[in-house]
């Protein structure tokens, strides 16, 4: 039997041939439709985000493993976490087949190495308590498996995606997220939809693990790296939004903390210095609006 993934689009096996305008809207309408089937996994999704977060929070790592475009898509993710949500670079690492070489020779051997994978995880340090998220579109490859394996036997959280139900990679997860995406308008090109809806569920999972970690304050990065312009500036409009100060206030209270905008708001509002703007944090789990309520109780 063919697996979804591998079969061929029967609306559009004339896409070679029809008007490229509607060829066009074919493919977009293809990438919607793909995008809607992530809907059914939300409630994985969060179990993945619980996970993630819970790792985080207690000093684990968060690994994601894939091969081809599932490899892609992870990198794109964990790249993303520190300039987001003040994730170290340490904590959130991507692990793609093949390693540096995939990244300007994307070879499709590589995926076929089931023991790579696990080598490369435990050379990335893998450990019990770390969150492992396994990505393959086929739900087969062998890498991916491997790595699910790999975090199963070091005592880690294992998450997988894959876009085919009852396959291998989902049955090994403790967390399976199956995106149930129709067959490519280009068959077996999962770099289209089923790679639509992997970065929708992993931009999800990992969205989610920074709300989780109180790293979002009403809509806010709250806990991102400001290490450029348009991220201090950012910065700067968070803690004046916050803190109900005036740019130059914003500013003042970034520079005072070294520029982390969580320490910032609470200098604002009136915390003495830095020390005990993370005091007061620590005491409140890191969570921003814990710790202003605190501050705005005791000033009445």
């Amino acid at each position: 039997m063919i697996a979804e993934t591998e079969a061929l689009d029967r609306t559009n096996t004339t896409i070679d041939w029809m008007d490229p305008a509607d060829a066009v809207s074919a493919l977009i309408e293809a990438q919607r439709q793909a995008a809607s089937a992530v809907t059914s996994a939300s409630t994985s999704i969060l179990r993945a985000a619980h996970a993630v977060a819970q790792s985080i929070s207690v000093g684990g790592r968060l690994l994601y493993c894939g091969a081809g475009s599932s490899g892609l898509m992870s990198l794109a993710d964990a790249l993303e976490l520190p300039g987001t949500f003040g994730i170290s670079r340490d904590r959130a690492l991507a692990i793609i087949a093949g390693g540096v070489a995939s990244l300007s020779d994307l070879a499709g051997a590589y995926e076929d190495d089931r023991e790579a994978a696990g080598s490369d995880l435990r050379s990335a340090g893998l450990a019990q308590g770390d969150c492992v998220i396994a990505v393959a579109a086929s739900g087969r490859t062998p890498y991916a498996i491997g790595a699910a394996e790999a975090g199963k036997a070091a005592g880690a959280t294992v998450i997988a995606l894959a876009n085919n139900a009852g396959t291998p990679l989902l049955e090994l997860a403790d967390i399976p997220i199956l995106l149930e995406t129709p067959p490519e308008p280009i068959a077996g090109s999962t770099r289209l939809g089923a790679g639509t809806a992997q970065k929708i569920a992993l931009n999800t999972i990992s969205t989610m693990a920074g709300v989780l970690l109180g790293h979002v304050h009403d809509g806010m990065m709250v806990n991102l790296r400001a290490d450029n312009t348009k991220l201090k500036e950012r910065a700067a409009r968070i803690v004046g939004s916050i803190a109900g100060v005036d740019d130059d206030a914003a500013r003042n209270a970034l520079e005072a903390s070294d520029g982390a905008v969580k320490a910032a708001v609470l200098v604002a509002r009136g915390a003495t210095d830095r020390d005990d703007a993370e005091r007061r944090l620590a005491q409140a789990g890191q969570n921003l609006r814990i710790a202003l309520d605190a501050m705005d109780a005791n000033m009445h």
